[in-house]
């Protein structure tokens, strides 16, 4: 869910107007309003000549700005949106530095005068070069150097943005003209001119607005008409083919940490507990509203450590907690000690505070505590105090275990209620706090069954209740059990489960008066509640109707409703669950339309999870089932939690996203979390210019351990405050700002059109990346040319991927409504590094591998890198494993030797998406075995399904598999895998 904090102000990106715009005289610009403008070249503008930087790398990622003149020099905006977001106007920002004739980024007179010629001072350092935008667009026609064109090129403003599509000859870029400084290197792109707003890129009312003020609206034409006119296609008559697409940037690496912020503050938590989108916070507003990409954090409090690397538990015992007087900021590396070690300051609110007489020591010569080394909360960036009693408002509670069991016709015959009932009884031994652990059970389809399970009985009691209108709980003290008591009774009763039901017809599902029936048989406790659903809810309240069906809907206004709950009961049952500390996992199987949308409401706002499992067959899918249940519950959870992330002064988080319950402005209710949840949150701020060099954010869950012990996880970050946009460029995180944006990207799609969705998080990245060109445009002479920085070479891609994802592909024939509601119930949860590789999948070939005996020790290292998803990886004698960490897709060239097909007892005579693999006595089956066991053991989070595809054979059935789950789905090349 996304909150956004009320009663408390919003302050935005971009002002509505400078001091500078009103400052400008107005004979200094005497443009018309429509007149005809020419290029750059063909007006009198010049800039003065500066001297080159000592050294010119080109194609390098752009380093700080160096020197007086080019730190004091930044393009004032060239637009101003008025929109509700927008800040008020304030004080000039302290790294722009005015001058007698202000410099406008629009376009200059038709006849200028030597007084309108502005002296621009260069920024040193070249950015990186990148591939421009794709676009379809032709070329427009260019004038001569030093005239003007015979007629104003006619422009129209798009309604849309365009689509990000590779062009119609990917091969070529035209390499740069002879004027550039970059002459002769490759990897330079220039592309066409734009047709409209040539000097300056903007259109007519983008000039006027520049001249007279604010707009009246958000004009995003001229933003589209700039990106569309970058293209990858070679200019007509050029002989150079430009760069190969070969050469574009793909993050075959992965999720690559930023290190320049752990190097900067070496005590910083981990990056996989807390990230920034840029490690650089900017120190003004108006800084701020040049940034437009998003600017915030991803925080996973509970993210899995490697061996060894635990976070250290400190218990302080009689002297409490040490915590600010004012900010409650828990005492981290960033204090100050003074005094003698007598007090200490807090880093978030700057406070002075008594240190406790227990807690004193003596400070060195450099105001060191001398007893530092013993004092993991003083040098370790995450720790986890354990809480005194004041932190609790009533005992902790037991984990709790809850099971809501849909026992219809179709649970029945698709082999998932034995499924279930199998793997509860094989993790009954090892679920988390023993022997305080308690379980319940509740079966429904036209009725509720309840199940006395007591430890003096011999095997279970059941009952009926018929009247769904009247829920009633019979025996509430009976129902849940103490599992180390009651084990043998819980073990009869899942081994009679499946044959109970297994001559039923009943159709029916009474979903909604089940649901409240298990409420009420765990909120005095809180828990747990595991939701095992195959049937569209059809009875009593809370019954949901087929809506997914309704085509006239789609490209209307009435689209998103679709993806949201239909029964306000849902939404409600979700807060009171959270309300009495229940997390509710919804495990979903139908070859039919269920409704994830209401469904997962329930786990939306209680911090669960939802499972997703179409056309589930017992035979093909219950690995992957008993895998993913056994996971959800033997892992680690961390129950009846509250999580708050505190920031310095100046800057505060205005909304969150994730799955979780906003409780106050600021404390997210998590009844259960663990560590395969991520949530986000965007920053904004709550003063105009920031005054302090380093801003800090701590990150607190208080929770109940499966143990019994309340505790209190931290981790403390810090971060740079900078006054270069540049800066802000160079430390931005990739990963951080893809998986923002991405949910970002799934919420829109929740009250808007999946069009609208994809053009809002595409016109973020036109924005972004023109901003930083314009950085370097003047300078370079790359009007025309895509430039980025390094650590966003890969920002483009992950965008396009985003808008081929399941959430947002298409309309209604490119994926069904439960399947975008399930992904995207999904992908809010997701940490970056899980996220990313849903996105951009990985491709591996393994022919060699498997054909290749060897008797080495480490046998996997015999695989090759990482291929990009292009249809040139593939070759056609070739053996391949795609993993977007939720399956394999096993794609067989039609070369390939029959031996290996029949050595790895493949039959591609049969339907390829019913083939299980299962190990035989040759070698090559059990190296492939072996090394999709040691796939998944790197990712553990799902269980990878494979999914078999022959090049040329199936072709309806490979689509199928590719561009459903994978290819289509979560890459953005359009070509990819298309040969099948």
């Amino acid at each position: 869910m996304a909150t956004d904090n009320p009663g408390r102000p919003n302050f935005s990106g971009r002002p509505a107007a400078t001091p500078f715009e009103a400052a400008v005289p107005q004979a200094a610009s005497p443009l018309l309003p429509y007149e005809p403008v020419g290029r750059l070249e063909s007006s009198g503008f010049r800039p003065s000549q500066t001297s080159a930087p000592p050294s010119m790398v080109p194609f390098s990622s752009a380093g700080p700005v160096v020197g007086s003149e080019a730190s004091g020099f930044r393009l004032a905006p060239a637009v101003r949106f008025n929109n509700p977001s927008s800040a008020p106007p304030g004080p000039p920002p302290s790294h722009v530095t005015p001058t007698t004739n202000y410099f406008q980024r629009f376009p200059a007179p038709q006849i200028p005068t030597a007084a309108q010629t502005a002296t621009i001072p260069a920024p040193v350092g070249p950015p990186s070069l990148a591939p421009p935008m794709w676009s379809n667009m032709p070329p427009p026609n260019q004038p001569s150097a030093g005239q003007l064109p015979s007629t104003v090129p006619s422009f129209q403003l798009h309604s849309q943005t365009p689509s990000f599509q590779m062009a119609s000859h990917p091969q070529g870029y035209v390499a740069p003209p002879s004027s550039s400084p970059y002459f002769g290197q490759r990897a330079g792109y220039v592309p066409p001119p734009p047709q409209a707003g040539i000097t300056g890129l903007h259109s007519r009312e983008q000039m006027q607005q520049s001249i007279s003020g604010p707009p009246t609206g958000l004009l995003q034409g001229g933003l589209v008409e700039d990106f569309s006119s970058l293209s990858l296609g070679v200019v007509p008559g050029s002989m150079d083919p430009g760069l190969d697409s070969k050469a574009l940037p793909r993050p075959l690496e992965g999720d690559v940490v930023p290190t320049i912020l752990s190097e900067i503050y070496p005590a910083n938590c981990h990056p996989r507990y807390f990230r920034l989108t840029t490690s650089g916070i900017p120190n003004s507003q108006s800084l701020f509203s040049r940034w437009h990409l998003p600017l915030g954090a991803v925080v996973c409090p509970l993210a899995e450590a490697p061996d060894g690397e635990e976070v250290p538990i400190v218990n302080f015992a009689s002297t409490g907690i040490i915590r600010c007087r004012r900010c409650r900021t828990y005492i981290n590396p960033y204090v100050t000690f003074l005094d003698g070690g007598r007090k200490w300051r807090c880093n978030i609110c700057a406070l002075l505070n008594d240190v406790p007489g227990d807690y004193f020591a003596h400070l060195d010569a450099t105001g060191r505590r001398i007893d530092l080394d013993q004092r993991p909360e003083l040098t370790k960036g995450s720790v986890e105090f354990v809480a005194p009693t004041e932190y609790m408002v009533r005992p902790p509670m037991p984990p709790l275990y809850f099971f809501l069991i849909d026992v219809s016709v179709s649970a029945v015959r698709s082999g998932m209620l034995e499924a279930v009932a199998e793997t509860i009884k094989s993790c009954l031994a090892d679920l988390p706090g023993f022997p305080r652990t308690q379980i319940g059970f509740i079966t429904f389809d036209s009725t509720i069954h309840y199940y006395n399970m007591k430890s003096t009985l011999t095997q279970p009691q059941m009952m009926v209740v018929s009247d769904v209108d009247d829920v009633f709980v019979p025996l509430p003290d009976d129902l849940l059990v103490n599992l180390s008591e009651s084990t043998r009774v819980v073990e009869t009763f899942l081994d009679s489960l499946p044959s109970m039901f297994q001559d039923t017809m009943n159709v029916e599902s009474a979903f909604g008066p089940a649901l409240k029936a298990a409420f009420m048989v765990m909120n005095q406790l809180g828990g747990k509640l595991l939701i095992f659903q195959n049937t569209l809810p059809s009875l009593g309240i809370g019954r949901l109707r087929l809506r997914g069906d309704d085509l006239r809907i789609y490209g209307t206004d009435k689209e998103q409703a679709a993806r949201v709950a239909e029964d306000p009961f849902y939404k409600q049952m979700a807060a009171d669950f959270t309300k009495y500390q229940i997390s509710v996992n919804v495990y979903a199987f139908s070859d039919k339309y269920i409704d994830i949308a209401s469904l997962g409401t329930l786990s939306k706002y209680t911090g669960g999870q939802v499972y997703y499992y179409p056309n589930f067959q017992s035979a093909l899918h219950q690995e992957k089932l008993k895998y993913e249940l056994a996971r959800d519950l033997t892992r680690e959870t961390a129950w009846e939690a509250v999580m708050r992330v505190r920031c310095g002064k100046g800057v505060r988080f205005t909304s969150y996203h994730g799955n979780f319950m906003l409780r106050s402005t600021d404390l997210l209710a998590l009844p259960a979390v663990d560590c395969d949840k991520a949530f986000a949150m965007q920053l904004g701020f709550e003063e105009t210019l920031l005054t302090t060099q380093t801003v800090y954010f701590q990150v607190a869950l208080l929770y109940t351990s499966s143990s019994g012990e309340r505790r209190i996880r931290v981790h403390t970050a810090a971060a740079p405050v900078v006054a270069d946009l540049a800066e802000m460029y160079q430390q931005a995180d990739t990963g951080a700002i893809v998986s923002l944006l991405c949910r970002l990207a799934i919420e829109k799609t929740l009250t808007s059109k999946l069009e609208d969705a994809r053009n809002a998080v595409q016109l973020r990245i036109v924005k972004a990346l023109r901003e930083y060109r314009n950085l370097y445009a003047v300078q370079h002479r790359l009007a025309s040319r895509m430039i980025y920085p390094e650590s966003l070479k890969y920002l483009p891609l992950y965008v396009l991927a985003i808008c081929k994802s399941t959430p947002h592909r298409g309309g209604y024939a490119d994926a069904q409504l439960d399947d975008r509601c399930a992904v995207g119930s999904t992908m809010m949860t997701l940490p970056v590094k899980k996220l990313l590789k849903l996105l951009y999948p990985s491709l591996v070939r393994i022919d060699a591998y498997v054909l290749k005996a060897s008797l080495q020790t480490d046998e996997f290292k015999d695989i090759g890198e990482r291929l990009p998803l292009t249809k040139e990886s593939l070759d056609s004698r070739g053996l391949y494993i795609y993993d977007d960490g939720f399956r394999f897709v096993i794609w067989s060239g039609g070369m390939l030797s029959p031996d290996i097909a029949k050595h790895l007892n493949v039959d591609f005579a049969v339907d390829l998406s019913k083939v299980n693999i299962s190990e035989s006595e040759n070698e090559m089956s059990g190296r492939l075995i072996r090394l999709l066991k040691k796939l998944r053991e790197n990712d553990p989070s799902y269980y990878q399904l494979c999914h078999f595809v022959r090049q040329g054979e199936q072709p309806g059935e490979a689509k199928c598999i590719i561009c459903r789950f994978s290819s289509g789905t979560f890459c953005p090349h359009a070509d990819v895998f298309r040969p099948l």
